[in-house]
């Protein structure tokens, strides 16, 4: 006999579902009963294996949802069509989609409290992700190395490619200087596009790992520091700063917006590329935590355009430009998503275990799935003295 607990969370998250009203859903349950869901628009396959999905999910909304699919509750052959669905009946699902009161006040907790980027912190946030291992990342990156959103064209869709446009991009905007600061250099793959040009590149990271990999691939052409943004010092004509601002943290605006204008010359140029959601549901993004934050990106949280320009207003900065690409970051993730599966054996002999790789299927597939639907954007903005 179910218990009766049980028999209520099921309904319930049948009833939800019910609720769908864009796209079609087909859920096939532990019992193996096929529901069908929606009526019309794209399908997405769910199967459940265990009803404890439904009480993760009123438990803890989306992130319970995300956490069900670490622990083998659930699957689906693709994770980006039922993020999109879900996505695309965010407002139908209503309390579905959302954590308890206790539960959002946890996860508040630890994003403020527990994951503060200190100085300390934020090279612990850091290491959290991107120290996993060089040699994980280069299984399914392209051969720059590039953790970022690359920059498609009509009729050419190679990653690598993109990558390179993207960082050509950044490059042309810079008025000509032939020394720039960069805030968050990765692997180096940005200041390796910028040294072949003949510039002069500072790059920092508070990550040891990406440092020992761009010293070696850069071989002296040029400076790579670890060290935290805030402990930088002198003046450029031009500072990059690539899918970094994410990881500073709402209470650390100021200082990261303040030490772009300290170190930019009179004159010069900043390039911040930041992935970005709508101005409209910025108030609403800072109130609540998601699964990227408690899982993937301990300590980050995005900006909206409008708080780019008002912290980098407050800091004597304009904005002088604005581009954004969201749809080719969509391209991207999903690119990544299919290196990714082709490494899974590589992946496993690397000692990572199955939760691994279900975590970050599950990541690459709901970031394809946000900016696919708008949820997010990317941006490259140019900032100048004001």
């Amino acid at each position: 006999m179910i218990p009766t607990a049980t028999r209520r969370l099921r309904h319930g998250l049948l009833d939800a579902c019910a609720r769908i009203e864009t796209g079609q859903l087909r859920l096939i349950t532990p019992e193996g009963h096929v529901h069908r869901f929606g009526s019309d628009g794209p399908e997405a396959e769910l199967t459940l294996h265990d009803w404890t999905t439904a009480s993760a999910i009123a438990a803890r909304g989306d992130v319970g949802f995300g956490e069900a699919y670490v622990a083998g509750l659930w699957d689906t052959p693709d994770i980006e069509a039922v993020a999109t669905l879900a996505l695309d009946n965010l407002t139908a699902l209503g309390p579905a989609a959302r954590p308890g009161t206790v539960e959002r006040w946890k996860m508040a907790a630890i994003d403020r409290v527990l994951r503060r980027n200190t100085r300390a912190g934020s090279a612990r946030n850091i290491r959290a992700h991107y120290d996993v291992g060089n040699e994980f990342y280069q299984l399914w990156l392209d051969p720059s190395m590039t953790y970022s959103s690359a920059l498609y064209t009509p009729g050419d869709t190679d990653l690598s490619r993109g990558q390179d446009r993207k960082y050509d991009r950044i490059l042309d905007r810079l008025d000509g200087a032939d020394e720039v600061l960069e805030v968050g250099c990765g692997w180096g793959g940005f200041a390796e596009r910028a040294a072949d040009q003949g510039r002069r590149v500072t790059g920092i990271t508070v990550s040891p790992s990406q440092k020992g990999y761009a010293d070696a691939r850069l071989d002296g052409r040029a400076e790579i520091r670890l060290q935290d943004y805030r402990d930088t010092s002198g003046r450029y004509p031009a500072i990059v700063s690539i899918e970094m601002v994410e990881a500073v943290g709402a209470r650390y605006w100021p200082t990261y917006f303040a030490t772009l204008r300290d170190r930019l010359a009179e004159g010069g140029r900043a390039v911040i590329q930041a992935i970005t959601v709508p101005d409209a549901q910025m108030a609403r993004y800072r109130r609540r935590s998601d699964f990227i934050r408690q899982y993937t990106f301990p300590g980050g949280m995005l900006l909206s355009e409008a708080t780019i320009a008002e912290e980098a207003g407050r800091a004597g900065l304009r904005v002088a430009d604005s581009f954004a690409f969201g749809q080719d970051y969509a391209r991207t993730c999903r690119d990544w998503r299919a290196g990714f599966e082709a490494a899974v054996p590589k992946i496993l002999a690397q000692g990572h275990d199955g939760a691994f790789l279900r975590t970050w299927r599950y990541y690459l597939g709901i970031c394809a799935a946000t900016f696919a639907t708008g949820r997010t954007d990317v941006v490259q903005v140019e900032l100048q003295h004001a």
